[in-house]
């Protein structure tokens, strides 16, 4: 029987490669009734630290973004970046994002969790340390149960001695803060440039060719742009978390101005923009018919009207 080849791994550096995977979570009370909650966290693979991890109400492409947004302002970037074959994972805004930020997304072959063996383990020491011990009684809402989740995770998880953790030449373990701080100098840290045009880097970029009528469409709403855009193909910069569209681009990323939600009440009263009439200074053109008779009546002497008649009379 042929098996393929199963190898245990492990990332020579912190910040070199990192795992990504969605967790299960409980269901809790909001205003809108019970929820189920999923837990989507970024492992570091070397120090087996979480870059980040939250509590999200789905685990879609724009809750695991969310969620590498976070990782990368306190952790830098990675490489290169470990998850499974799902679709929120292999969508194409996570993988123009990832190419912007210069990371290499890697998709584990289906059905085989074993390449995300580190992020299981935590999985198991999560259920066992945090859920077991979780009153969900004492939590109100998500931003409580997240922030229950976060002191465990610093206080706890990244300072205890973890057992795949060997400290050189001892027989003792490290904990993962302290692997991660030992490897500071390989960490790919956020360049100020970078950092500045961080929210553009996670903003989605959607392609959309302007109508007759001055108008957009995006999300089943109808938006104007300026009028000169007609016929043209443009970019909609949107932030796809307050899912606002911030400007609009050329394929070559000049700004073009912004995009307002259609009031066809107001445009009934508006005053329409026309093309400005250029004034003809040209000379007046002299009819094709005309040239011609005058070029064949300078050749060719015709008798008068007045000469037919009177040679008619006599």
């Amino acid at each position: 029987m042929n098996t393929i080849e199963h190898r245990s791994f492990v990332a020579a550096t912190a910040g070199e490669l990192w795992q990504g995977d969605v967790l299960h979570g409980p269901s809790i009370q909001t205003k809108d009734g019970l929820r189920k909650t999923y837990l989507v966290s970024l492992m570091d693979d070397a120090s087996r630290l979480l870059a980040h991890s939250t509590f999200c109400f789905g685990e879609t492409a724009l809750d695991i973004e969310g969620v590498l947004k976070q990782a990368v302002l306190k952790r830098g970037r990675p490489y290169k970046l470990l998850v499974d074959n799902g679709a929120a994972y292999k969508s194409g805004t996570l993988q123009a994002i990832c190419a912007r930020l210069e990371i290499r997304l890697i998709y584990c072959r289906p059905y085989m969790p074993e390449g995300k063996g580190k992020l299981e383990r935590f999985h198991r020491t999560f259920r066992e340390q945090f859920l077991n011990e979780l009153d969900l009684n004492q939590v109100a809402d998500i931003d409580e149960l997240n922030a229950r989740l976060w002191a465990w995770i610093e206080s706890v998880y990244h300072t205890r001695p973890h057992a795949g953790l060997n400290k050189l030449h001892t027989n003792k373990h490290q904990a993962p803060i302290e692997r991660w701080r030992q490897d500071l100098v390989h960490v790919r840290p956020l360049t100020t440039a970078l950092a500045e045009r961080l929210d553009d880097v996670f903003c989605h970029y959607i392609i959309r060719t302007v109508r007759k009528d001055g108008t957009i469409s995006w999300e089943g709403k109808d938006f104007e742009v300026h009028h000169h855009l007609v016929g043209e193909k443009v970019t909609l910069v949107v932030n796809p978390h307050t899912q606002t569209i911030l400007r609009i681009e050329s394929a070559f990323g000049d700004n073009l101005g912004s995009a307002h939600p259609i009031d066809r009440l107001k445009n009934n009263h508006r005053k329409r923009q026309r093309p400005h009439q250029q004034e003809n200074t040209a000379e007046p053109r002299e009819s094709m018919v005309e040239t011609i008779y005058q070029s064949y009546q300078h050749d060719c002497a015709f008798p008068s009207t007045s000469n037919h008649k009177v040679d008619q009379d006599n």
